[in-house]
């Protein structure tokens, strides 16, 4: 792992690589807890340090807001939030304590990457090595008011940014992205790939730098074939739905 410090004099000039492929990864954005030793990858939200004994990944909701942080987007920047025609927000109906962003113009576009890359500074400063943008597939949940045109371009933004702040930056689902060359995502977390049959098309863009999440919610048979499959070859790990810390009531974490 880079220093921080080394990290932003070059960053303008050099992005972090993408994390090392098939080691052990941690993901902790439900709260953060010492990784075990041969953990090689931590995941983790933006509001906490690094864990720093691994390479590093800073979780950032860019695509709607993050739960308890809605409050803050109405006092701040209500216009930014995507709303029905009668001014309701759109929520996201399967976690509806998020609203999604406003993605639909060239100039909203613009101010949302500028809040979210101040965010990413941040957490090159904190001394994390990547981003995770999530919710890069929000337009399809948004009842026709955002087009996957709108998704790409505010991806693009996002990706300049993270490079700029000497981030790697990731592909965070959306498996039809892959084939947009435009998108220079520096590797892939992929959340149920084997339940949805996806994990092929994201490792045909990123190769073995794909990071699988299996949820013990589907069973645990899709995470033992994708073990099978995959499992010397790229990063899979199962977790519990709610991503729970470790000690407490319904944490689940295996690694093939």
């Amino acid at each position: 792992m880079i220093l921080p410090t080394l990290t932003l004099v070059l960053g303008l000039l050099m992005p972090q690589p993408a994390p090392p492929v098939n080691v052990h990864a941690d993901y902790q954005i439900g709260g953060a807890y010492r990784p075990a030793a041969d953990v090689g990858v931590v995941l983790r939200d933006r509001s906490v340090r690094p864990s720093g004994s691994a390479y590093d990944v800073c979780y950032v909701n860019a695509f709607q807001t993050q739960p308890g942080e809605l409050d803050w987007w109405q006092r701040r920047h209500p216009d930014l939030l995507l709303r029905e025609r009668d001014g309701a927000e759109v929520h996201d109906p399967g976690w509806p304590n998020e609203v999604l962003l406003d993605l639909s113009s060239t100039e909203q576009r613009s101010r949302l990457a500028r809040i979210m890359g101040r965010w990413m500074r941040g957490c090159a400063r904190d001394g994390f090595d990547a981003i995770e943008p999530d919710n890069l597939d929000s337009w399809t949940r948004s009842g026709g008011r955002l087009s996957r045109a709108d998704a790409t371009a505010y991806a693009r933004l996002l990706i300049a940014q993270a490079h700029r702040s000497g981030l790697a930056i990731a592909q965070k689902n959306a498996a039809s992205l892959t084939r947009d060359a435009s998108l220079r995502f520096d590797f892939a977390i992929a959340e149920d790939c084997e339940v949805y049959r996806e994990c092929g098309t994201y490792m045909r863009r990123y190769g073995d730098h794909v990071i699988e999440i299996e949820y013990a919610d589907n069973g645990r048979a899709a995470y033992q074939r994708a073990c099978r499959a995959r499992g010397e070859r790229i990063s899979i790990m199962l977790r519990d739905r709610d991503v729970t810390p470790r000690g407490q009531r319904g944490y689940v974490y295996r690694t093939c």
